[in-house]
């Protein structure tokens, strides 16, 4: 059974650059094939795919993100870890990492989520 969780700060200011981290656990995030995900819910909306990390350490972004996202991997700690720079009260959502065959919003293992408020 793998099991995500992700963790960081529950509030940032405007302007910040967040910074969250999914620790693996039941898996290896090397294992072939899989893509390990960050996706995000603002408050009443639907879920948006951010980006993603590969197996391989190949690294993708939504286009509307990538100016402002980095993902990364510690495959020391099997861990995943997110970052958004220039944080506005629109980057308010609840983020989750999780594990797929692919990128985007589906999976097969996903964190309980954590939420973020960015302040003005």
């Amino acid at each position: 059974q793998v099991q995500l969780q992700e963790s960081g700060p529950g509030l940032v200011k405007v302007s910040q650059t967040l910074s969250l981290t999914c620790a693996v656990s039941g898996g290896s995030i090397t294992t072939t094939g899989y893509y390990w995900n960050w996706i995000r819910q603002p408050p009443g909306k639907g879920l948006e795919w951010m980006g993603a990390i590969s197996y391989v350490g190949s690294t993708y972004y939504s286009p509307s993100l990538k100016s402002r996202t980095s993902i990364s991997r510690d495959t020391s700690k099997n861990r995943v870890t997110l970052q958004l720079s220039s944080v506005t009260p629109e980057d308010t959502a609840v983020y989750y990492c999780s594990r797929a065959k692919g990128r985007g919003v589906a999976y097969d293992y996903r964190g309980q989520g954590t939420q973020v408020t960015v302040s003005s």
